[in-house]
């Protein structure tokens, strides 16, 4: 079911585990990145203990959050992966200290992992946010239909032969991921997709899928984005990886005008004044 960048505009609703929901449509809805991890790009190390997770998920929250996604992995280009135990030992601690601590916070895991995804749902996690788009472990999808979790499809161009058009290559990968998802269960309403920015893709192919981006509207689903101080945001500042918030903050009220969802960002105060201007503007878009 294809909707129209007008459209996308509109009141949906995003089923969650644990009997929430999130409305996507008429406002941008902010996810504060939460790296337990000693080695993502831009911020990893920082989130020593899960006290430390706790106060940088309440300061998100204060500062405009919607969703805390919470990943123990790195997926920067080159990371080295890590095994389940440690991801869990990692992650699984800090879900259930913010599920106590912050009243009504919506918790993403960002993993690939089922047994992971699993066990972070039962620990308070509302939403699963897989990067390889349910292709490296299908059995996620399960976790997602048998938990009623939202459910995050990442595009990758990681570990495969891309189609040489960016907005196709989206339309053959999503095509296999809804097909996984579908099989397994999921429900329409569970899901939301993200165009992947930044992996396996060069600058040419992230802005071009941004000057395009509502082509993907034709998919029919919500769509999350994640540019935060990505390598292509450099690339056209010339900030490193810790400067390139304000960067970020211009993609973030570019793509809202062309119809995205909800916004991945390390910084949140700075993409909520963005996404503040993006919604002033889309609130007063003439309708059709």
């Amino acid at each position: 079911m294809a909707f129209s960048a007008d459209e996308a505009f509109s009141a949906r609703k995003w089923a969650l585990a644990h009997s929430k929901s999130l409305v996507l449509g008429p406002s941008g809805v902010l996810m504060g990145i939460l790296n337990v991890t000693p080695d993502s790009f831009s911020d990893g190390g920082q989130l020593a203990n899960t006290g430390d997770a706790v106060a940088r998920a309440r300061a998100m929250t204060e500062a405009g959050a919607g969703i805390l996604d919470i990943g123990g992995e790195s997926t920067r280009p080159g990371g080295d992966p890590v095994d389940a135990e440690t991801e869990q030992a990692r992650v699984l601690p800090s879900i259930s200290a913010i599920r106590d601590a912050i009243a009504g916070a919506v918790i993403s895991i960002d993993t690939y992992r089922a047994d992971t995804a699993k066990k972070a749902v039962e620990a308070g996690a509302h939403i699963v946010n897989d990067v390889w788009g349910l292709q490296r472990e299908p059995d996620i999808a399960r976790v997602a239909a048998e938990t009623g979790a939202g459910l995050c499809i990442m595009h990758t161009g990681r570990e495969r032969e891309k189609l040489a058009d960016v907005i196709a290559d989206q339309f053959a990968f999503f095509e296999t991921s809804l097909e996984i998802a579908g099989k397994a269960g999921v429900q329409r309403e569970q899901i939301v997709l993200d165009p992947g920015f930044g992996f396996a893709k060069d600058p040419e192919e992230n802005f071009t899928l941004m000057a395009r981006f509502e082509a993907l509207h034709a998919l029919g689903y919500p769509l999350l984005v994640g540019t935060s101080r990505k390598r292509f945001i450099g690339d056209a500042t010339g900030r490193d990886a810790a400067e390139r918030d304000v960067g970020t903050a211009a993609t973030t009220a570019l793509l809202r005008a062309a119809g995205a969802a909800v916004f991945r960002v390390h910084d949140v105060a700075i993409n909520r004044d963005a996404l503040a201007i993006a919604d002033a503007m889309v609130a007063r878009r003439p309708s059709n």
